[in-house]
């Protein structure tokens, strides 16, 4: 039963909700004065006043009932003060309940909800939230609304290998930033979106660009925002081979960004700077180690499945390169025992592990398997990583041509010196990586590996 004053109060909300005066929603087959009575808890509805106001409004008479989750505002207030997972699901059903709230609002709770799916690595979620988001921001018409919006969109297919769709969001978010002269924040993520898709499409020159751009920006700042930056700068030098470059930036984003600051970044840079110990000539694979023993001390704190297995998949990367094959394997069958977190380019780079590892047992199918996933990344415009793969490729060829021809270094079992230990634990609560995995380049590895390249690319097999 629809009693007063609850009834009043929730039909003046749907109201207002919708742009309309008290004139516009009586129409013809009610007095205002009545609606106003209505409104103010004065008249007990009747059912058919209910059910000529539902009418009015395109709305069902259940409508006016309070949803039982509360509403909207209350579920987005505990979900924003308390920062908590379980705010999650309350607010969502606060969301579904309340279709016709304040689009700002909606777009709050939206962007709180987006945010606990990318922290939980349910990238598909976060997508349909974003989605969502994006078009409220286009009917709010608050340029900052709209950009933040697309630059975390962009983000997020990004993530998904949804390459050309996250170009148009980050272009587009790029696009306003500049041209309504927002501030330095939206500014600087929307060049942090648009520099980690740029380099995912194979844009590199374009993405080195905005990334200097981006630099400039955040230049004298030591927070999020500026660790972010310079993780990005790092991954487009190692894009273009220059490996003492990206160590640097990576190295002064680890030496001066707290985890007091941001944890959950905190434990990305050193995932990131594992990986980049990896793949630079030649690896350091007892750096990697000691990045990846500083990475999981600290998810003790706020470790999230998806940074587990992040962290999981670069342990795995360190058996393989140090020859410890059965270890590699073992880590990557309780990552397939596991409902997969990872971004797109993260699972792909576990399928490109397992395949290395059926050549070495002399499997055929590792080789069409690597060249079938290169040709899928072709395919979805994802032209970085199509190359990386390749490069794989002719490695592998070249180790099955040339027995012995790769070497690997000794893993040794305590943390290497001169590097600094963790910081206290901080705030869980991070906005995403913004993309540093990152592939070694042409010509830089060990003798021989080029000519495989070029005899790829020469027998048609690279597009």
């Amino acid at each position: 039963m629809l009693r007063q004053p609850a009834f009043g109060h929730r039909l003046r909300k749907l109201r207002l909700a919708q742009g309309l005066s008290q004139t516009a929603l009586a129409g013809e087959g009610m007095s205002t004065g009545y609606l106003s009575r209505l409104e103010s808890g004065a008249r007990r509805p009747t059912g058919r006043a209910v059910d000529y106001l539902a009418g009015r409004l395109g709305l069902q008479p259940a409508d006016f009932a309070e949803p039982a989750t509360g509403s909207l505002a209350h579920a987005l207030t505990l979900a924003a003060s308390t920062g908590s997972p379980d705010a999650a699901e309350p607010l969502s059903q606060a969301l579904a309940a309340e279709g016709h709230e304040n689009p700002v609002l909606r777009w709050q709770a939206l962007w709180i909800l987006a945010r606990a799916a990318r922290l939980q690595g349910d990238h598909p979620l976060e997508r349909d939230r974003l989605t969502r988001l994006t078009a409220l921001g286009d009917d709010v018409g608050l340029s900052e609304l709209r950009v933040r919006g697309l630059t975390r969109l962009a983000r997020c297919l990004r993530s998904l290998g949804e390459i050309t769709p996250a170009l148009e969001a980050a272009v587009e978010a790029h696009r306003i930033a500049v041209h309504d002269s927002l501030g330095v924040e939206d500014r600087a993520t929307a060049l942090l979106a648009l520099v980690s898709v740029q380099a995912e499409a194979g844009r590199t020159a374009e993405a080195r660009t905005h990334a200097d751009q981006l630099t400039a920006l955040v230049e004298g700042r030591r927070d999020t925002l500026w660790a972010e930056a310079m993780w990005t700068a790092a991954a487009i030098r190692m894009r273009q081979g220059d490996h003492p470059a990206a160590q640097a930036c990576l190295d002064d984003a680890l030496a001066r960004f707290s985890s007091r600051e941001d944890l959950t970044l905190w434990i990305r840079l050193r995932l990131a700077a594992g990986r980049l110990h990896l793949q630079k000539t030649p690896a350091d694979p007892a750096q990697a180690q000691h990045r990846a023993q500083e990475a999981e001390a600290a998810l003790a704190f706020v470790g999230t499945p998806a940074l587990r297995q992040d962290l999981t998949a670069l342990k795995a990367d360190l058996a393989y390169a140090t020859g410890r094959y059965d270890d590699a394997r073992t880590l990557l069958g309780e990552l397939a025992a596991d409902r997969p977190r990872m971004t797109y380019r993260g699972q792909v780079r576990l399928e490109i592990l397992r395949h290395q590892l059926l050549i070495l047992a002399g499997d055929p199918t590792g080789i069409q398997g690597l060249r079938t996933l290169a040709q899928q990344a072709q395919a979805d415009t994802n032209i970085d990583l199509a190359a990386e793969i390749w490069r794989v490729l002719a490695d592998a060829l070249t180790e099955a041509t040339h027995p012995g021809h790769a070497t690997h270094a000794p893993l040794p079992t305590t943390p290497a010196p001169g590097h600094a230990g963790t910081d206290a634990p901080g705030r869980a609560d991070a906005p995403g990586h913004p993309g540093t995995d990152t592939p070694a380049q042409p010509g830089t590895d060990a003798p021989g590996r080029d000519a495989d390249y070029v005899g790829l690319i020469d027998a048609g097999l690279t597009g």
